[in-house]
C-alpha cells in the first residue's frame, strides 16, 4: 500500500506542470553554470600557472633578500571543484572591478546556489499543498475512506515527493559532470569524486529537509494559498535573515579590537620603536667594538674598509666582529619588538576566531549555512581550506626563514663587506612552496557537524509533519 502512495505522490508530481518547469529551469542552468564556471578554472589555472612562471623569472635576475619575501609569498593554486563550486574563490577585489565590473556586481552562480536557493524553493512549491491542496480537491478524504493509515500517506508523500525532486536535480548534475569530463584541462581525483558523493548527500538531505517543512506548513493550514504564504515567509527566515545576521549578532556578542587600530600599532612597533631600540643597541655594540679593537674606530672610506679587510686578516676579523655584533642587535631590536607585535597579532586572532565560532554556531540554525559550509569544506573552497592553506604556507615561511639565514650567513663568510640584504643572489636552491589538499577523511571529519544538524532538522520536521498530519482534519 505505502508503494501505492509512493507511486501516486511521483506521478501526479511528474505530469504537473511546475516538474517540467522545473526539470527545464535546472536543466538549463546546471549546465550553463557548470560550463562557465569550467571554462573560469581552466583561466584561473593559466592565470596561476603564468604567475608561477614570472616567479621564477624574477628570482633568475634580480632575487634579493630586502624584497624577496614580497615575490615569494605563497599562494593557493585553483583546486579542480572550482568548476562547480566558487566557494571563497569568489572573493573580489578592486582590481578585477575595474577590469570589468559585472562579474563583481552580479556574481556567478554555482553548485551550491543552485541547491540552497533553487532546490530549496522548488521543495516548498511542491510540498506546500501536498495535504491542505488534496483537502481542497476531496481526494484526501477520499483516501482516508478506503482505510489507509495516516502515517503510510504522510510517509508516501515524503518519499514520492523527494524522489519527484532527485529526477530532475540527478539528471541535470549529470549533464553537467559530462561537461567536466569531457574538458581535458580539469582533472578531478579519487578524492574529489569521493568529495562529490558527500556533497550529493548533504544535497538530499537539504531538500528533503525543505520538502519535510513544506509537508508540515501544509498540514497546519486548510488552504494553499494561506500554505504558500507561510512557505514564503519561513523561506526568507532560514535562507536570508539567519545567515545574512549571523555575523552582525556574533559582532555583537563576541567584539574584537579594530583592525585599523591594531595595524597601527603594529606599524609603531616595527617601523619607529624598531628603529629606535636597533640604532640603541647597535650603538653599545659598536663602543663595545671599538674598545676592543680600537683599529675600528678609524674614519676610513668605504674603497679604504674593502682594501684593509683584503690585505690584513686582523682587520677583516675584526670587521667581521663589528658586523655581526651589529647584526645581532638589530636582530635583537626584531626579537623584542616582533615578540610585542606576535602578542597583539595572537590576542586579536584568538578574539577573531572565538567570533568566527560564534557566528559559524549561530549561523548553523539555517539549513543554507549547514549545507554551504559542507560543500565548500568537502571541497576545498571554503573556510576550512584557508585555514589548511594558512597552516601549509606558515610551515614553509619557517623553512624560507631557516634558508634565509643559512643563505645569509653562508654569503657574509666570503664577502662580509657586501650588504647582502640588497645585493641579487642566486636562490635557486630555496625551498619551494608545495600545496596539497587536506585528506578527504579529515574534510569528511570537519563535516560531520553539519551533516548531523541537516538530519536533525529532517528529524523534526517529519515527526511535527507526521504528528500534525495525524491530527489534521479534512472536513
Amino acid at each position: 500500500m505505502l508503494s501505492t502512495i509512493i507511486k501516486k505522490e511521483l506521478l501526479s508530481n511528474i505530469f504537473s506542470f511546475r516538474f517540467l518547469v522545473t526539470f527545464v529551469l535546472l536543466l538549463v542552468i546546471v549546465t550553463i553554470t557548470v560550463f562557465i564556471l569550467t571554462d573560469n578554472y581552466v583561466k584561473k589555472l593559466d592565470e596561476y600557472s603564468q604567475r608561477q612562471r614570472e616567479i621564477e623569472n624574477y628570482l633568475g635576475d634580480y632575487a634579493h633578500f630586502n624584497r624577496i619575501n614580497n615575490v615569494v609569498r605563497p599562494s593557493q593554486p585553483p583546486v579542480p571543484f572550482y568548476s562547480l563550486i566558487r566557494g571563497l574563490s569568489s572573493d573580489s577585489n578592486i582590481e578585477k572591478f575595474d577590469n570589468d565590473p559585472l562579474p563583481v556586481i552580479f556574481p556567478l552562480i554555482d553548485f551550491t546556489f543552485i541547491v540552497t536557493i533553487l532546490l530549496s524553493l522548488v521543495a516548498l512549491l511542491f510540498s506546500y499543498d501536498s495535504i491542505c491542496g488534496e483537502k481542497e480537491d476531496g481526494t484526501l478524504k477520499l483516501m482516508l475512506s478506503n482505510r489507509l493509515s495516516r502515517s503510510k500517506i504522510i510517509l508516501g508523500k515524503i518519499i514520492g515527493g523527494t524522489l519527484t525532486l532527485l529526477i530532475p536535480f540527478l539528471l541535470s548534475l549529470i549533464i553537467g559532470l559530462l561537461v567536466i569530463l569531457l574538458n581535458p584541462r580539469v582533472l578531478w581525483k579519487g578524492a574529489d569524486w569521493g568529495a562529490f558523493g558527500l556533497i550529493l548527500l548533504g544535497s538530499i538531505l537539504y531538500f528533503t529537509f525543505f520538502y519535510c517543512l513544506g509537508i508540515f506548513i501544509s498540514s497546519r493550514h486548510h488552504s494553499s494559498s494561506s500554505s504558500i504564504m507561510t512557505s514564503l515567509f519561513v523561506w526568507v527566515f532560514f535562507i536570508l535573515i539567519i545567515p545574512n545576521l549571523s555575523p552582525y549578532i556574533a559582532s555583537f556578542l563576541a567584539q574584537t579590537p579594530s583592525r585599523i587600530k591594531i595595524d597601527r600599532e603594529v606599524a609603531m612597533i616595527t617601523d619607529v620603536e624598531r628603529d629606535e631600540l636597533g640604532r640603541k643597541l647597535s650603538g653599545e655594540r659598536r663602543i663595545e667594538m671599538y674598545r676592543n679593537y680600537p683599529v675600528l674606530a678609524e674614519k676610513l672610506s668605504q674603497a679604504e674598509i674593502k682594501r684593509r679587510v683584503a690585505q690584513d686578516p686582523d682587520y677583516r676579523k675584526a670587521y667581521k666582529e663589528l658586523r655581526d655584533a651589529i647584526g645581532q642587535a638589530w636582530d635583537e631590536a626584531n626579537r623584542i619588538q616582533g615578540g610585542k607585535v606576535d602578542v597583539l597579532e595572537k590576542e586579536l586572532h584568538r578574539k577573531q576566531e572565538a567570533q568566527e565560532r560564534l557566528a559559524i554556531w549561530i549561523s548553523m540554525i539555517s539549513p543554507l549555512s549547514d549545507f554551504t559550509y559542507l560543500a565548500t569544506d568537502l571541497s576545498s573552497t571554503g573556510i576550512r581550506s584557508r585555514s589548511h592553506f594558512g597552516r601549509i604556507a606558515e610551515g614553509w615561511w619557517r623553512a624560507f626563514g631557516a634558508y634565509t639565514m643559512k643563505k645569509l650567513a653562508s654569503l657574509r663568510e666570503e664577502n662580509p663587506t657586501a650588504d647582502w640584504w640588497n645585493t641579487p643572489v642566486d636562490v635557486s636552491d630555496m625551498p619551494r612552496f608545495q600545496y596539497q589538499q587536506e585528506a578527504l577523511k579529515d574534510r569528511f571529519g570537519g563535516t560531520i557537524r553539519f551533516f548531523v544538524v541537516l538530519i536533525i532538522f529532517n528529524l523534526i520536521f517529519f515527526t511535527a509533519a507526521y504528528f500534525s498530519f495525524i491530527r489534521y482534519d479534512v472536513r
